[in-house]
């Protein structure tokens, strides 16, 4: 990590540009999702906690960043004010099982899982091509991206690192 590195908290997402690098960190059930562009070398990071903001709407203080439905679209809308003509594409990260539970009534189910299809779902509503994934399993996760060259470095706990 760098100083100059561009730091995305939970329920939260930013835009960058090269030559900076734009990461998260503990991506368990969570998603991090990268929206770029090439040419313009700029992208937007987020890190997903809920896959619908739906249940939540009655509150009027709820963070439109921790869902899929709402963090995406604002980011992306974001994205295109900064390169209108931006030829975006995204890769997706997270969404590991992080909790058991015995029945499978209990009412959340795989959390991981369902901010996934949330998050893939809301970029195939958008048209952005998803070039990469890593998701799902039951270790958590750290996301570093180039923003420079669009590589993707993810730090799997007790695993090797992986680039997607």
């Amino acid at each position: 990590m760098s100083s100059d590195d561009i730091r995305v908290g939970i329920a939260d997402y930013k835009i960058g540009q090269a030559p900076h690098r734009i990461m998260t960190v503990g991506l368990g059930s969570c998603i991090g999702t990268i929206i770029y562009d090439e040419k313009s070398k700029v992208g937007g990071l987020s890190h997903i906690m809920l896959p619908d903001s739906k249940p939540f709407s009655a509150k009027s203080d709820v963070n439109p960043a921790k869902f899929a439905d709402t963090a995406i679209p604002l980011m992306y809308q974001q994205l295109k004010r900064r390169v209108p003509n931006g030829r975006f594409k995204a890769k997706v990260v997270g969404g590991a099982n992080m909790f058991s539970f015995k029945s499978a009534t209990s009412g959340t189910g795989n959390i991981g899982q369902r901010n996934a299809e949330a998050v893939m779902e809301v970029l195939k509503e958008l048209r952005i091509p998803v070039v990469a994934s890593h998701t799902g399993g039951n270790s958590g996760r750290t996301m570093i991206v180039d923003l420079d060259d669009f590589t993707c470095m993810v730090r799997i706990v007790h695993q090797d690192v992986i680039y997607i």
